[in-house]
């Protein structure tokens, strides 16, 4: 059985992009797979923790020399990897604010991106321990656009942290869909849902 993880996290409900689109590949993929399970996570209602001193000594301790208090601290944090670990295939829905991600997505990268648990540190290095051959999906919605190869490309930070990030800890098989230009009028907007339904509908059946 394929496990998905589907994690949206704009905290819009039904005017949000990148919900609906999530939804219709999870949905379209259901519908054209045998044996799919789904575990949802939705960070934009419901946040997950910030990073605090406590869940820094907990997570740099040796568990077998944790007390009850680090054990309590690092509790979600364990909870979340071992469900991240535990998927095949990821889905996540990311709006772009002020260029990047959504404050409550980075809450939860920071909280599964655990040395000892999805990266090491080598004597070469860094290196990832998530299955590389898992694949991602990333569905993003902008207000703007920013095509490779012009002067706006910089402005993307979203893309590139989020590539870098993902590969850090053994993520390479990503793949983003953009819904952008949607803050430039009917028709950019228009024009960009249905290029990202298109991809949608051809992912969804070469996935």
């Amino acid at each position: 059985m394929a496990n998905i993880l589907h994690i949206d996290t704009s905290p819009r409900g039904e005017r949000s992009i990148s919900r609906a689109l999530t939804s219709e590949f999870v949905t379209s993929w259901k519908d054209t797979h045998s044996g799919v399970n789904v575990t949802y996570r939705d960070l934009g209602r419901n946040p997950v923790p910030h990073v605090d001193e406590s869940w820094i000594a907990a997570a740099f301790t040796p568990v077998e020399a944790h007390t009850p208090e680090l054990t309590e601290a690092i509790k979600v944090s364990n909870e979340l990897v071992d469900e991240f670990l535990a998927a095949d295939y990821y889905v996540f829905g990311v709006p772009m604010y002020n260029l990047s991600i959504p404050s409550t997505f980075k809450a939860y990268i920071d909280q599964i991106v655990r040395v000892g648990r999805t990266f090491a540190i080598t004597e070469n290095g860094y290196q990832g321990l998530v299955d590389s051959s898992k694949k991602v999906l990333i569905i993003t919605s902008r207000g703007g656009t920013f095509p490779p190869g012009t002067p706006y490309e910089v402005y993307d930070q979203q893309e590139p942290y989020l590539r870098i990030l993902l590969g850090f800890i053994g993520l390479t098989d990503v793949t983003f869909i953009h819904a952008d230009s949607l803050n430039l009028g009917d028709e950019p907007r228009q024009k960009s849902l249905a290029a990202a339904k298109d991809a949608i509908a051809q992912l969804v059946n070469n996935w």
